[in-house]
C-alpha cells in the first residue's frame, strides 16, 4: 500500500520542480525559468510551516531517488460567505496535481488525493473543487468529484488601477 506524507518545507523545492512538470504537460513545452519559480519556492516555504495554514501539500516520494518527489498534490482552503448548499463558507480548492514521468499508474497520486481529501475532512470542509486535465479525470471521478456547470471567467488585471478611489 502507498501512503503519501503531508509536505514539509524541506519539499518546498521539489513541489517547484513538480510544478513545471505539470505545466509543461498543460502547454505542451517546458515553461522558462524565471521568476515565477522563486515566487512559488519563497510561497511555499511560507505557507508549509505552520500545520494550521490553510494550505496543505501531500507527496509521495520517489522510491529509487533520495530527494525526489514521484507525485504531489496541493490544496487550499478559501474562505466565502456561507450559502444553503455550504452554511461554513470554506471551499476547497485543488491544484498542482502531478506524477512525474516514469512514476505515473503507479498509485502514487491516488495515494496524494486520498491524503489531501483525508485534511479537508478533518478540517470539516465539505466543498472540494478542481480542474480536471483529459488524463486526471477518471480519477478524479473515481474519488468522487463530478462535473459542475460553473460559468466561471477571469480577468488578469495586468498594472495597477491609477483612477484614485474614494
Amino acid at each position: 500500500m502507498i501512503t503519501a506524507r503531508r509536505a514539509t518545507i524541506e519539499d518546498a523545492p521539489e513541489l517547484v520542480r513538480l510544478r513545471g512538470v505539470m505545466l509543461t504537460g498543460l502547454n505542451g513545452r517546458a515553461p522558462e525559468p524565471g521568476q515565477w519559480q522563486d515566487a512559488s519556492l519563497r510561497t511555499l516555504r511560507r505557507r508549509l510551516t505552520n500545520p494550521e495554514e490553510s494550505l496543505a501539500a501531500y507527496v509521495v516520494d520517489k522510491p529509487d531517488v533520495p530527494g525526489e518527489l514521484a507525485a504531489c498534490v496541493i490544496g487550499i482552503i478559501e474562505y466565502r460567505l456561507g450559502g444553503p448548499s455550504n452554511p461554513s463558507g470554506e471551499i476547497g480548492y485543488v491544484f498542482n496535481a502531478v506524477t512525474a514521468p516514469g512514476y505515473r499508474r503507479r498509485g502514487y497520486f491516488r495515494a496524494c488525493m486520498e491524503g489531501l481529501l483525508s485534511w479537508y475532512h478533518q478540517r470539516g470542509v465539505t466543498l472540494v473543487d478542481l480542474k480536471a486535465s483529459e488524463d486526471g479525470e477518471p480519477l478524479y471521478r473515481a474519488l468522487g468529484f463530478v462535473p459542475t456547470s460553473s460559468p466561471a471567467m477571469r480577468l488578469t488585471i495586468n498594472k495597477p488601477a491609477t483612477t484614485p478611489r474614494g
